[in-house]
């Protein structure tokens, strides 16, 4: 994640970025991606099977079978 963020890029995109976390550093993790999207406007696109990651995300979107299944703001 450091080498993603140290050039203050506009889109992170991220594939199970909590994956090889502890619980702990993955709550962290992801307050650190909230902070750089509200301060930075930094845009994160990831995927995840995580339902931590996915509660914490704004919006959510649903793939089934390559196809889209559900598009969806969640509340802030």
């Amino acid at each position: 994640m450091a080498r993603a963020i140290a050039s203050h890029p506009t889109v992170v995109l991220a594939d199970e970025p909590t994956a090889n976390l502890d619980s702990q550093t993955a709550e962290e993790l992801l307050d650190l991606m909230l902070r750089l999207n509200t301060q930075y406007r930094t845009t994160f696109i990831f995927s995840s099977h995580d339902p931590l990651v996915i509660s914490r995300a704004r919006r959510v979107i649903r793939l089934r079978d390559g196809r889209l299944e559900d598009d969806r703001k969640q509340p802030a």
